[in-house]
């Protein structure tokens, strides 16, 4: 759609008892912000961070917090994540009661409370789906892996799922980000996803794995970069 673009690294790849360090790291390695996941052992087979650490980190950086919440029950548990004000607040699609009117609570709960809102769909949800909510949503995030465990291969196909919301936001006339979570580093997918319109790109093991976080960034962005203006046919196509 395209806008410059921007690396979040995921904290759970990090060094947790060097956390501080490490997010000082990405810092000044040039990271647009700091991916939070929150998983309740519940909605994802792992239990990981909670409100007590979103609140710590506000402490720790000035980058802007991506709150990512894998959680079963989104809609109790929001407003003690909202209180720390991060600057983007993810919930899951699979996580709530679209006939209940669910995700217009959400969302503008989110909203209420001054962050930014955004979706998350597992690579098995229909995308179509989020349509009716696509000019109210700050960002949207197709996960290009089964959410739960970080370092996993990207799910193919994902780069189509991110082509439609390209499309579907065009159509409504808004132009939320669009996130991408899952195998990403300076390889393939990162090219074919760029390439569809992603802009923001959630990368674990690929920075925090990699012994000079800045490079590991910077890498990103230069292949983000090039897929943007050169395009690139993936090659499972």
């Amino acid at each position: 759609m395209f806008t410059e673009p921007k690396i979040a690294p995921s904290i759970l790849s990090a060094d947790f008892m060097n956390m501080a360090r490490d997010v000082a790291e990405i810092e000044e390695g040039g990271a647009a912000f700091v991916h939070v996941d929150v998983m309740d052992g519940h909605f994802v087979p792992n239990l990981t961070l909670g409100v007590p650490f979103v609140a710590g980190l506000k402490k720790v950086t000035k980058l802007p917090l991506d709150v990512h919440l894998m959680i079963s029950n989104p809609l109790e548990q929001l407003p003690w994540y909202l209180k720390h004000a991060p600057e983007i607040v993810t919930v899951h699609a699979e996580a709530l009661n679209e006939d209940a009117g669910e995700f217009d609570a959400a969302i503008d709960l989110i909203h209420e409370a001054g962050c930014k809102a955004a979706i998350a769909m597992k690579p098995d949800y229909d995308v179509e789906r989020i349509k009716p909510y696509i000019e109210k949503l700050d960002m949207v995030l197709p996960m290009s892996v089964f959410p739960g465990f970080s370092g996993q291969k990207y799910v193919e196909g994902t780069e189509a799922k991110v082509a439609r919301i390209v499309e579907m936001s065009r159509e409504a006339g808004v132009a939320p980000l669009i996130e991408v979570d899952g195998g990403l580093k300076a390889n393939d997918p990162t090219r074919a996803v760029c390439a569809a319109g992603c802009d923001v790109l959630v990368a674990g093991s690929g920075v925090f794995g990699q012994a000079d976080r800045a490079a590991a960034i910077a890498g990103m962005k230069a292949v983000a970069a090039d897929a943007q203006t050169n395009g690139f046919i993936a090659p499972w196509a």
